[in-house]
């Protein structure tokens, strides 16, 4: 496992070892939790950009399949990367330094080294945002039509890898992710709806399971909830959900919708 930040790691390391698998972990400093390095089989910690480092390992290790899982603050590319040579190598030939970009130029140089990127969600299906309202409130109708134009403004921001979220009121956005994350634009366009945004989050088109999977949990309704937003509506199957009993009781208590959404062949929503 190539490990970021979050419980992802952590859970993916469970189900791994009930399955009767060993789990090698590469950790990120300043980014990975120490319990992850204490429950995996073997641990090498590394800073951004030790490609070369992180190959070793896996080839030392007997590894030749990989999953990447959980967050990496995009902010640290540009101030605590610390590079190999086959790191900066990569780097260098990589364009457009944008999530997807990146996250297949390093799965394409694990392969090349006969190591097989599987996807993050294996083991781990049941954690899938499942279909439907989640919460004892239901949408509006005015709230149904935030929900449609924001998800065609999340999809389009998503086809040119910009973020996979966005915040909207009336009809109008409030906010885009970008490298900050998904609480961070939650925070930026509540502020600016003053109250009742609506959270949309979706899948990029063409997501590949293999990384950057959208994810949600009590964090997200604690960033609605500050702001005194109102609805948080996740494309269903296409992204993760943690801690999902705490998460709705939570949206509950602060009156949010939180509501799992499929798109259908022609382009209408499934609520």
């Amino acid at each position: 496992m190539i490990a970021g930040g979050g419980q992802f790691p952590l859970l993916f390391i469970e189900a791994a070892h009930q399955a009767g698998r060993k789990v090698f972990v590469v950790a990120h400093r300043s980014e990975t939790d120490e319990r992850v390095a204490q429950a995996a089989d073997q641990v090498c910690w590394v800073k951004l950009g030790q490609l070369g480092k992180i190959i070793r390992f896996f080839k030392q290790s007997g590894v030749f399949e990989a999953v990447f899982l959980g967050t990496i603050t995009k902010t640290q590319i540009f101030r605590d990367v610390l590079p190999d040579l086959k790191g900066l190598s990569l780097w260098n030939k990589i364009d457009i330094r944008q999530d997807d970009a990146i996250l297949r130029a390093v799965a394409e140089a694990l392969e090349q080294a006969n190591i097989k990127v599987l996807e993050s969600t294996l083991y781990l299906e049941h954690l899938l945002f499942p279909k439907g309202v989640l919460t004892r409130k239901k949408p509006t109708k005015n709230q149904r039509q935030d929900i449609e134009f924001g998800w065609r403004n999340a999809r389009a921001i998503g086809s040119l890898d910009i973020g996979q979220c966005v915040v909207v009121r009336d009809c109008a956005v409030m906010a885009v992710e970008a490298i900050d994350g998904t609480d961070a634009t939650i925070l930026r366009g509540g502020r600016l709806a003053s109250e009742q945004a609506v959270v949309v989050k979706v899948r990029k088109p063409n997501q590949d399971f293999r990384f950057d999977l959208p994810a949600t949990g009590i964090g997200t309704i604690e960033a609605i909830r500050e702001t005194k937003g109102s609805v948080l509506a996740v494309e269903a199957g296409q992204s993760l959900l943690f801690d999902r009993q705490e998460m709705i009781a939570a949206a509950d208590t602060a009156k949010i919708v939180v509501v799992g959404i499929e798109e259908r062949q022609d382009g209408t929503l499934d609520f």
